[in-house]
């Protein structure tokens, strides 16, 4: 469904009020972020379930708070969509006929699919066409009560939190190895020689470039498989259906770059899950059980609350991905990518503390 037909399904879920409510904060968003001027912006979200309205919701505020700062947007709504699934015809052909150099967000429950004929990564697309974009997913794993902590986590100063994250890379891109502990029993060791950072900062203003709103951390590829050690996963967890708030923490051993032992109780045991189905489909199983993210969360307003768009954001956290990096400057190709937070890290970089 397109913007007007989008609009009045708002207004009958009784959802209308809330966008226009939450477009206020959104409006700021605008200039700092993207340095929108006349460019034409897609927003696309889907309709979430019954308690988890979060991607209708945000996306409907920042049409409205386009629409108050007259810019030139258009809404679209498709069913949520989950691993394997395909967008639907408006949205694909909504996306193919955007010139270059527009602007794209898209804020999904879970994914937003498979779009054709475009190519397989909405990323790889919009730096192809030049668009600046927002990609925020699994939204859907927060109840639509919980839209004032994501919205919190956007409505940041964004100059400051990008000087620190220009600090924080600087010092990374510089560095051999990274030596993470924490008081819950994390010892990791990581190589990250030769490596270079990357910033997830909001400020996405170069055609081509876009990430995740709620922004706020700075992440790097190991290098090659030295990474060792114990990692105790205290924040949350992705697993293969959704974001897990740990309530016991899960243990991780880690070998020559690769997850050797799963020990917890439930969130262990259906991250266990997820990786051995990710395994069981992988072309090479493998690279499904390698470290292939350290993350660093920068964010002072976001806060652990269920979604790993906004946890791994978090000021106080840090994170492993598991599985691939290739799309930023690893060399693992795997099927599969799940964050894993943890609270309160020690990070020494070079045997030097890392002030944050």
């Amino acid at each position: 469904m397109e913007t007007n037909e989008a609009m009045q399904w708002l207004k009958k879920e009784n959802l209308y009020d809330l966008a226009k409510t939450t477009s206020f904060y959104l409006k700021k968003i605008f200039h700092p972020c993207f340095g929108i001027k006349d460019e034409k912006i897609l927003i696309i979200g889907d309709r979430g379930s019954k308690s988890n309205k979060i991607s209708p919701v945000l996306s409907a505020a920042y049409y409205l708070a386009a629409e108050d700062l007259k810019l030139n947007a258009k809404l679209i709504f498709q069913a949520p969509k989950t691993r394997g699934g395909d967008a639907e015809p408006e949205v694909i052909d909504s996306l193919d006929k955007l010139e270059e150099k527009n602007v794209v967000f898209i804020n999904m429950s879970d994914k937003l699919g498979g779009i054709g004929s475009l190519g397989k990564s909405f990323r790889k697309f919009c730096e192809k066409k030049k668009h600046r974009f927002i990609s925020a997913l699994s939204l859907g794993d927060l109840n639509t009560s919980q839209l004032n902590e994501v919205i919190a986590a956007i409505d940041v100063d964004y100059k400051p939190m990008l000087m620190k994250h220009e600090e924080v890379k600087q010092q990374l891109d510089n560095a051999k190895e990274l030596h993470i502990t924490t008081k819950a029993g994390t010892d990791l060791h990581c190589s990250i020689e030769g490596m270079k950072a990357v910033i997830s900062c909001g400020c996405y203003t170069e055609p081509g470039k876009g990430g995740n709103l709620p922004a706020g951390e700075v992440y790097i590829p190991p290098n090659g498989k030295n990474v060792y050690g114990k990692i105790v996963i205290d924040g949350s967890s992705r697993n293969h259906y959704h974001t897990a708030l740990i309530k016991t923490p899960i243990v991780l051993t880690v070998e020559e770059g690769s997850i050797t032992k799963i020990e917890g109780k439930k969130e262990a045991e259906e991250l266990q899950k997820a990786l051995d189905w990710a395994a069981s489909k992988a072309k090479h199983p493998s690279t499904v059980w390698r470290i292939g993210e350290i993350g660093i969360g920068l964010n002072p307003k976001a806060k652990i609350i269920g979604s790993t768009l906004v946890d791994e954001k978090a000021l106080g956290t840090a994170h492993v991905g598991i599985g691939s990096n290739y799309w930023f400057g690893g060399k693992i190709f795997s099927i599969t990518h799940l964050d894993q937070i943890f609270k309160d890290p020690v990070i020494k970089i070079d045997g030097k503390k890392l002030e944050i």
